[in-house]
């Protein structure tokens, strides 16, 4: 049962974990350029600062024990060393003092007792080592040198019983002295040759984990930057085709780039760009070489866009009365110079009082096309005939605006005048009246048309029909 509910914690813990990295590889991938590159640095900043502290912790645990081998296992042992030699040399002088009666070598005797207590004193004082038996070696001490007081009271006779027992108490406690001093030597050996292991073990520990922290680091790393380029490579190579398939007139094949800020951003104006320039080519092909006005096509698809989305417009149909009598009066050249001025003039008082949406076409010869809003094509058409009238004239020789019209033969041959030109307009609206379709407002239009070229005058006519009422 134990074992079942371990399973369930690690599985949960595991799911948990697994929601965590797709939680935070989700939010990385919604970062920018800049945040993505920022976050790579920051992790290998992170991982740099988190190796050298590592190794740091490391190298001060190791510059700790080596100065405990050096400030107190080392020094230890030159100290229980010198105590062995101060004794063996302070046994020396006591036994020449009793043995030969010279009382001139017992201050060297009590020097060297001196020199042993300030040794004792010295390793009393060693860093790091409070469990040294100082007491018990201040008291064999003390008892060592109380023999000696003693056994210069001994009898003449050193050979006697009582000179050699106190022979034989001297040279037990002297043993004891040795052998703790031996026990202290061992002991800081074994400690000395401890740490002198340990030390390398730790030495030969922090150099695998940092060399397996670099290795993960740098596998990481890559990981990381592989992640990085590729979320923006992938996008910046989608992005490389644009251009490829632009250059083909592949509009419609544009790559689609689902990405956060910059790329996203870029992305989205190269669809803008793609549609302007679709439009701009369709236009450019369907587009008058005389005006570089939009043709047929892009007329048509105006009309049916603001019919679909049901705009309030006015579809005006301009034509130039009487313009095939001047063409044959003046030839080609001057009936071309005729349409470009009647251009000029539209697309100057479009520009005037057009709106940004408003539209300007030329269905070709003398048949202009404004698509505007219903509320503006009055004001419109009323300027553009006006600006025609007076401009116009200027287009025949002296002596034809002297007479004020044109002689020439129709079709049978007959000798016939014709007046100066007239603009005729054709408006319809879907103000008052549903229209169906590009053909039915071009029906109308050319209805309305015929009519205002019944006019001797420059004209607009607006079809104000209305619905008729649906049966009920």
């Amino acid at each position: 049962m134990a074992k079942k509910r371990l399973t369930q914690h690690l599985l949960y813990a595991s799911f948990t974990f697994w929601l965590f990295m797709k939680t935070l590889a989700a939010r990385f991938f919604r970062l920018n350029i800049a945040k993505k590159i920022l976050l790579g640095y920051l992790f290998y900043a992170l991982l740099t600062i988190l190796i050298a502290l590592f190794i740091l912790s490391r190298l001060e645990q190791l510059n700790r024990i080596n100065n405990s081998i050096i400030e107190t296992d080392i020094p230890l042992l030159e100290i229980a060393d010198k105590m062995v030699d101060t004794l063996l040399a302070q046994e020396i002088l006591g036994h020449r003092s009793m043995i030969r009666k010279r009382s001139d070598l017992l201050p060297l005797f009590w020097t060297r007792s001196d020199e042993f207590d300030q040794l004792i004193k010295r390793m009393e004082a060693l860093p790091h080592r409070k469990d040294l038996p100082i007491d018990r070696l201040i008291a064999l001490h003390t008892e060592y040198n109380n023999l000696f007081k003693r056994g210069f009271e001994y009898p003449k006779n050193p050979s006697s019983p009582i000179a050699e027992r106190y022979d034989q108490e001297i040279k037990e406690k002297q043993d004891q002295i040795i052998q703790l001093l031996r026990k202290i030597s061992l002991e800081a050996r074994q400690d000395q040759n401890e740490k002198s292991r340990m030390t390398l073990s730790m030495g030969n520990t922090a150099f695998r984990i940092t060399a397996g922290l670099c290795i993960v680091g740098v596998l990481l790393g890559i990981i990381v930057a592989m992640i990085i380029t590729r979320s923006i490579s992938e996008p910046i190579h989608q992005l490389k085709l644009s251009p490829q398939e632009i250059s083909e007139r592949k509009f419609d094949s544009m790559p689609q780039i689902h990405h956060p800020y910059e790329l996203g951003d870029l992305s989205q104006a190269f669809q803008v760009m793609v549609k302007r320039l679709k439009r701009l080519e369709e236009m450019y092909l369907d587009a008058s070489p005389l005006t570089r006005l939009p043709g047929g096509v892009a007329i048509e698809n105006i009309v049916k866009k603001r019919l679909m989305d049901d705009v309030p417009l006015a579809f005006c149909l301009l034509d130039l009365a009487n313009f095939k009598s001047f063409n044959d009066r003046y030839g080609y050249a001057r009936g071309n110079e005729v349409i470009q001025q009647t251009a000029r003039i539209i697309t100057h008082v479009m520009g005037e009082l057009g709106g940004e949406e408003d539209f300007i076409g030329h269905i070709g010869g003398d048949d202009f096309v404004i698509i505007t809003a219903a509320d503006r094509y009055e004001k419109i058409c009323q300027a553009i005939i006006e600006a025609f009238d007076r401009d116009i004239i200027n287009c025949y020789d002296p002596e034809d605006r002297q007479k004020g019209y044109i002689s020439a033969e129709n079709r049978q041959g007959k000798k016939i005048s014709f007046p100066i030109m007239t603009l005729s307009i054709a408006v319809v609206t879907n103000q008052v009246r549903r229209l169906q379709n590009y053909i039915h407002v071009g029906e109308i239009a050319a209805e309305l048309k015929n009519y205002a070229k019944s006019f001797s005058r420059s004209i607009y006519v607006v079809d104000r029909r209305k619905d008729k009422p649906e049966d009920s």
